[in-house]
């Protein structure tokens, strides 16, 4: 436990809970051993908690072992969610919920200015303005280092800007989250490309040249052309170099979205070529 995240009971709620929310929202999760969506549950908000490093607290509350609370608050369903801020109760939910929407309950509970940033560095990603996209993600997670959205972000505008191998570090030691499949889906396209960085030489075997082409015309920032290139490796080897290939182009998709027209326009045609 930590400052953060505490234990409450019966006799510290009202202090702990109640009298701390005048200054800082407080998210109570009244949960049980027993009950199986509070096993699940609760991890998640201790890791939104520890994301969102202070902004706000997590006070947690046994319901065995705290008849009083249980009952004061018509507890009957669990786990329970309530956010308090100036003692009063500002949002709740009960049952399960999804990660996303857990992080989308506690953003709209605890404000903050980094939530803007989240918002300005996406738009800048999505305009592809990457060096403001880059500087905008990382002034995010200087003050927040564990922060999924903001470090995907920063990832995509490395891998934009080639700068493929500090791309790779921080994919490596993604935090879990729902950003961390986009994360995956990249990883090998940071690994290829950086890994060809490091090359000396290439084969001039005719499939392989027309590989290793389109791994710089990617470099160069040409995606179509590179798109092109790799789908006439996959129309030669579908499962070339292990599969790589492929994980490239899915990792292309990722990098530029679903709704990019470049992968609108070129997704149909990898499910031509695969099947």
């Amino acid at each position: 436990m930590s400052l953060n995240i505490i234990n409450v009971n019966d006799a510290n709620f009202d202090y702990q809970v109640l009298a701390y929310s005048q200054n800082k929202p407080v998210i109570v999760d009244f949960w049980a051993k027993w009950s199986e969506p509070s096993i699940i549950i609760t991890p998640i908000l201790e890791q939104l908690t520890r994301e969102n490093e202070g902004t706000f607290r997590l006070a947690k509350v046994n319901v065995d072992e705290n008849p009083q609370l249980t009952h004061r608050y018509n507890i009957f369903n669990l786990p329970a969610v309530k956010a308090y801020q100036n003692g009063q109760i500002t949002g709740e939910f009960s049952g399960i919920k999804s990660h996303h929407q857990i992080r989308e309950f506690i953003y709209q509970i605890v404000p903050s200015s980094d939530n803007l940033l989240l918002t300005k560095a996406q738009s800048l990603l999505n305009m592809e303005n990457w060096a403001e996209a880059e500087d905008t993600s990382r002034e995010i997670l200087d003050k927040r280092p564990a922060q999924p959205t903001a470090r995907l972000i920063l990832v995509k505008s490395l891998l934009s800007q080639d700068q493929n191998a500090e791309a790779l570090q921080l994919l490596q030691s993604f935090p879990p989250s729902p950003e961390y499949k986009s994360a995956e889906r990249l990883q090998p396209l940071a690994q290829t490309l950086a890994d060809f960085e490091e090359r000396k030489e290439f084969p001039i075997i005719k499939v392989d040249a027309v590989y290793y082409r389109a791994l710089r015309l990617i470099k160069l920032g040409n995606i179509p052309a590179a798109l092109d290139g790799l789908f006439d490796v996959l129309r030669i080897n579908k499962r070339y170099n292990n599969g790589q290939a492929h994980q490239v182009i899915l990792g292309l998709f990722e990098l530029l979205g679903e709704s990019h027209p470049i992968t609108q326009s070129y997704r149909p045609e990898l499910a031509n070529i695969l099947f």
